[in-house]
């Protein structure tokens, strides 16, 4: 077993700093099929909803990945485990080159998603082996920040790459990268495994009544965060008719602020308990869901920075709350089931339903339903009996 680092200094900041990078690359290549996916619409010639449905597969294959993932990583290996989604990544986006229908567009999403999956369930058993309690709320959430940092980046890079190769050339980078970090990790670190098989926790992680409010918060806290950030440039685009340079620069700019409130929300933790975090950021949010829907183009793009500082608030306490509530057998295991459910519906049905209200009737409509339910699903925080 890998010995822990006493505080977040020295070599625990570089390894931390590492594992930050990979979940960087692994959010990126995740979302950047958003900013560019006005351009693979009109090459297809595809409706909103079938350019949506990408985001179905990318979740299917990503939700299959961390079950699996959750029982076997384990066992096989974290470390071994993170090796092998990189490794597969970097084949997946390399093959991109050579799809050139639409319908091999949805075996690659999946294929995708599949790769990406294997990383959280694996990291952050790792992240808690390798620091000490006192310590998981600062690395958790500043690992986090991958994600935060990424949802604002991705934009801005998907334009200056776009001005320089095609659409499927982003993907050949991050071939390359992905295939650069494998081979750095196999010496980054030491292997940690976990002896007893989480196959044997599994109808008692079922039988858990956190699990589903847990997953159930994921959820709708995935929906306001990637369905809403897939949706956001087809919806500027087509329905509010700005250009794909400038939605893409509101969108990249709406996700400013929300890299300080994530490392902030993991300091909090160790001043005030989880849930006096987590319900306010939820349930804010859903109230900035809510006015996307029905704001002016003018203020669209200030309701959507707001919206994104708190919503993105959530998901670091979010993972301190499963590392607490979960003991270290059932944490990779029950870590992946909750994200398996939470990135199909929320970052694949909801997208997909916005897409199909955006086809019927208007973006418009779909988005202040899922504000609705945002907010009322925040009450549900009051019921994790396991936090207290």
């Amino acid at each position: 077993m890998a010995g822990r680092y006493s505080n977040l200094w020295g070599r625990a900041l570089l390894f931390l700093m590492f594992l930050w990078l990979l979940w960087f690359l692994n959010f990126s290549v995740r979302i950047v099929l958003s900013p560019i996916l006005p351009v693979i619409e009109d090459e297809f010639l595809v409706s909103h909803a079938r350019a949506s449905g990408i985001f179905v597969f990318l979740s299917i294959g990503y939700g299959v990945s961390v079950i699996i993932s959750g029982f076997l990583s384990g066992r096989f290996g974290y470390k071994k485990s993170i090796i092998f989604s990189l490794v597969l990544l970097s084949l997946a986006t390399f093959l991109v080159l050579f799809v050139h229908t639409f319908l091999l567009l949805y075996l690659f999403a999946f294929v995708l998603g599949f790769a990406v999956g294997i990383y959280i369930p694996s990291v952050i058993p790792l992240i808690t082996e390798y620091y000490a309690e006192k310590d998981w709320g600062k690395a958790i959430a500043i690992h986090d920040t991958g994600a935060s940092i990424s949802i604002l980046t991705t934009p801005f890079v998907a334009i200056a790459l776009l001005a320089l190769v095609p659409w499927r050339g982003i993907f050949v980078v991050f071939a390359c990268v992905f295939l650069a970090c494998s081979i750095v990790l196999c010496f980054a670190c030491g292997e940690v495994r976990i002896e007893n098989p989480p196959r044997a926790m599994f109808r008692d992680i079922l039988r858990m009544r956190s699990l589903w409010i847990m997953t159930g918060l994921f959820t709708f806290g995935v929906g306001a965060n990637l369905g809403i950030y897939s949706i956001i440039p087809l919806y500027l685009t087509k329905e509010l008719r700005l250009s794909i340079d400038y939605a893409n620069t509101i969108l990249g700019i709406s996700r400013l602020g929300s890299v300080g409130v994530a490392i902030s929300c993991g300091f909090l933790v160790d001043r005030f308990s989880l849930r006096k975090i987590m319900f306010p950021m939820m349930a804010i949010a859903g109230v900035f869901t809510i006015l996307m829907g029905l704001a002016s183009v003018r203020l669209t793009g200030i309701v959507l920075f707001v919206q994104a500082v708190f919503i993105t608030g959530f998901f670091p306490v979010g993972l301190v709350a499963i590392a607490k509530i979960f003991n270290r057998e059932m944490r990779g295991l029950a870590t992946g089931m909750i994200l398996a459910v939470c990135m199909v519906f929320g970052s694949g049905i909801i997208p997909y339903l916005l897409g199909v209200s955006g086809d019927l009737s208007s973006f418009r409509l779909g988005i202040v339903i899922l504000g609705v339910l945002v907010t009322l699903s925040s009450g549900l925080i009051f019921r994790l009996k396991d936090l207290d």
